[in-house]
């Protein structure tokens, strides 16, 4: 396999020559190959979101060099660096970033908009990728007519629109309640197995880069480990599962009992 990703001694910097001159990122080294999924883990500001912004290509990197399936980012004219984000990397984050306004089914064609698609096969296309997240039937939906985890599952067919290279989810099971999460996870194992999608998933919860191929933890904008983590991925998943099944029969119980109680 090769990398799909490459970043080589990457530094980020804010105020750059200004008295409050600011180093986030610390010479970062990572390579992703092309159909991994791995997981980048941190705490609060430890630079987790300015790696993922560099990844992304939605800042450059200070200094440093980040090849991006084959193009030099740090090279790359800003026209090109747009066509980059809209065709190689599909994004995913934490508040959905729905055109409110706009129906699942057009929410979904937008990113197929801007790469010049014409329209019958934008709409075939946003189409079967509404089946694919299981969304079919909430097509004409606007996003205040969605749960959140209808969101987020418009959000993933949005992503996937042009077919990127890559998907980069930014803690997208941070806002939604745990079997929700449990479905959106099983979406992403879907796209990494079925599809071959590399995904990068940005998340504070172990629980979650345990089911990942690797582990890449982060803390004071340096990469401090990185674990390997085929061995425990698979089981990681079952057990995250099986949690999740006895959590929804627990709940049930409770109910049952609650309306079998004294009126």
């Amino acid at each position: 396999m090769s990398s799909i990703i490459k970043l080589e001694n990457i530094v980020k910097k804010f105020y750059v020559g200004q008295p409050n001159e600011l180093e986030i990122l610390h010479k970062i080294s990572l390579e992703v190959e092309e159909g991994e999924f791995v997981s980048i883990v941190g705490p609060s500001g430890s630079g987790k979101s300015t790696l993922m912004n560099t990844i992304g290509v939605l800042d450059r990197p200070t200094s440093g060099t980040y090849i991006l399936d084959g193009i030099d980012v740090g090279e790359a004219e800003e026209s090109e660096l747009s066509n980059i984000r809209n065709q190689k990397i599909g994004f995913v984050f934490q508040t959905y970033n729905l055109i409110s306004k706009t129906n699942a089914l057009k929410n979904i064609e937008l990113p197929m908009l801007y790469a010049g698609i014409e329209r019958t096969e934008r709409v075939k296309r946003a189409k079967e990728l509404l089946e694919l997240v299981e969304m079919g039937d909430r097509a004409k939906h606007l996003p205040e007519e969605l749960s959140g985890g209808q969101k987020q599952r418009v959000a993933i067919a949005r992503a996937m629109a042009n077919d990127p290279a890559i998907i980069l989810a930014d803690e997208p099971t941070g806002a939604l309640d745990s079997k929700t999460g449990r479905l959106v996870m099983d979406l992403f194992h879907k796209l990494n197995s079925e599809k071959n999608k590399t995904i990068v998933l940005i998340t504070h919860s172990n629980e979650l880069a345990g089911e990942t191929d690797r582990i890449i933890s982060i803390r004071d904008g340096k990469i401090i480990n990185v674990k390997n983590n085929l061995r425990y991925k698979e089981k990681n998943i079952s057990r995250n599962r099986e949690l999740m099944s006895a959590s929804n029969e627990s709940n049930i119980e409770i109910e049952n009992s609650e309306e079998g109680g004294e009126k």
